[in-house]
């Protein structure tokens, strides 16, 4: 059976991969940082859709948070055999020069260290080497990498194209060991994540420019992760979604 991990699974794109792995009778290990009744009500769905779940605490910029998340998981449904490193912060909108040093250490403290790990230990768990059951990892990245984030988080930006070069070193290094890397790129999406970073309307303002004329859904993200995750992928590694409305 299908044994996926998502980091940050309590809300937004990660709540979405869960939801729909779970529809596809997936057993699914939900974590979170602080939100346990969202994590909970993420696993309620899980299991209403036909899937397994277990939720667990931790944060993923603490190395040992990481590894008991693994080690949870495994004592739970076996063997995990699917990862999305998802958990990712944005802070409020800033011109470069105005941001503090704490500021831009902690989104790249989240975003970049805490999916090195979830990478780390999802291939030393995977790896058909190392004695695990291969499989396929995803990590959630965001078009910012490309388009840069300007006036608004040029930090989150950067930290975003760490993972992609972190998505192309990994497909290339555990290819032979039966794990495939992707990753996903999405656009403006209609999450929670704009209210962290004080700006509630800014898919909906922002995405009427998209080519498609709107914001997309954490569903339609979801959607792209999960094929990436699927045997339907299995040709593909290293290899990137973008889930952008066209921008």
């Amino acid at each position: 059976m299908a044994h996926l991990v998502v980091t940050g699974g309590s809300r937004g794109i990660g709540a979405a991969v869960c939801r729909l792995a779970g529809a596809r009778g997936w057993a699914v290990t939900v974590n979170y940082r602080d939100d346990a009744a969202a994590a909970e009500a993420t696993a309620s769905a899980i299991r209403a859709a036909g899937g397994r779940a277990v939720v667990v605490k931790g944060d993923v910029t603490r190395e040992a948070d990481v590894i008991a998340l693994f080690d949870e998981a495994a004592r739970a449904f076996g063997p995990v055999t699917h990862v999305v490193a998802n958990a990712g912060i944005v802070a409020p909108a800033s011109k470069f020069a105005d941001m503090t040093a704490e500021r831009m250490r902690r989104v790249i403290d989240v975003n970049v260290m805490g999916t090195l790990l979830t990478a780390r230990e999802a291939a030393r768990r995977l790896s058909t080497v190392r004695g695990g059951p291969g499989g396929a990892i995803v990590i959630v990245s965001s078009m910012a990498s490309r388009l840069g984030s300007p006036d608004e988080y040029i930090d989150y930006a950067a930290s975003k194209g760490a993972l992609d070069t972190l998505t192309i070193g990994l497909a290339r290094e555990i290819a032979a060991e039966g794990v495939r890397v992707n990753a996903v790129r999405p656009g403006l999406i209609d999450t929670e994540i704009h209210a962290s970073g004080g700006a509630p309307d800014r898919a909906a303002r922002l995405g009427a420019a998209a080519p498609l004329g709107r914001a997309g859904t954490a569903e339609e993200a979801a959607g792209a992760v999960l094929w990436l995750l699927s045997d339907a992928a299995s040709y593909t590694t290293g290899s990137f979604i973008d889930v952008s409305g066209g921008r």
